[in-house]
């Protein structure tokens, strides 16, 4: 997160600029993309039948404070933390572990651990902060970002499995021809942090798009994610797969002419995630 230095002025110059590949299978005939999307198949299909994360579970939740973070995502550091073992008992907590874990771990991590005999596992997907996952790991600020991202672009108001495809800047992100003409729906990019306290939880709209009824329902007035405006004029971009990075958390002040200029105090987040629907 950068803050924003630039002030309004007086006068106005004229200045001369996901992750969710769902691949059965691709015969390989020599064409690069399909050799390309039978190498993502097994990396990314989960990204698209996640189980949907509800806003309780994230909003309400001892996991999102500073232990957590300041650990390493690993059996014995969430075990030896009796503050997070404790919370590890409602299953607000263990749902937001698993989306956690999920976002930030590739899928070839799996914590598996016990509270009060019972079993739980947590398994990795995505791996936007694998270094997390380390002996002596922990979730600096670009990890709770990339993270947060992930998890907010995966709320869903009611609860229900959505298939989605999840796009940013960023390797675990990548996106195939197959996949982008599929998902071609966009829907709104995400971004924020949901380890500070409080809690910043933010939204723009993709182009085009007024409501964000997976995430919102009925109304963004009254949604649990800050709907800041119009990604176009609060993010760079679109990229080349339709993905926005660098949002702001305020909209830019309405001047006649010139570049955008951001409200003093408005924050700009380096990491973002983009949802696009079938």
């Amino acid at each position: 997160m950068e803050s924003a230095r630039q002030f309004a002025l007086l006068a106005c110059v004229a200045v001369s600029f996901s992750q969710a590949a769902c691949v059965a299978s691709a015969e390989l005939e020599g064409d690069d993309e399909a050799v390309e999307e039978v190498q993502q198949a097994a990396i990314t299909v989960n990204a698209l039948t996640v189980n949907a994360l509800t806003v309780n579970a994230l909003t309400v939740n001892a996991l999102t404070v500073n232990a957590l973070t300041v650990n390493a995502l690993t059996v014995n550091s969430l075990m030896g933390n009796s503050r997070l073992k404790d919370a590890l008992r409602t299953p607000e907590s263990r749902e937001l572990l698993s989306f956690i874990v999920g976002c930030a771990l590739p899928e070839e991590a799996r914590l598996d651990v016990k509270i009060d005999g019972v079993p739980y596992s947590f398994a990795g997907d995505l791996g936007l902060a694998p270094e997390w996952g380390s002996k002596r790991g922990s979730c600096d600020e670009d990890c709770q970002e990339w993270v947060s991202a992930c998890l907010l672009a995966r709320v869903n108001y009611r609860g229900e499995h959505v298939m989605i495809s999840l796009r940013g800047q960023h390797e675990a992100l990548s996106s195939t021809k197959r996949e982008r003409a599929r998902y071609d729906e966009a829907e709104a990019t995400y971004f924020g942090n949901v380890f500070q306290k409080p809690q910043r939880l933010f939204a723009c709209l993709a182009p085009g798009k007024k409501q964000i009824p997976r995430v919102c329902g009925p109304s963004i007035k009254n949604c649990p994610i800050d709907v800041v405006g119009k990604c176009e004029d609060l993010c760079d971009g679109p990229r080349s797969d339709g993905s926005f990075l660098n949002c702001h958390d305020r909209e830019p002040l309405d001047l006649p002419c010139g570049p955008p200029v951001f409200p003093r105090g408005t924050d700009r987040y380096k990491a973002s995630v983009s949802v696009f629907l079938e």
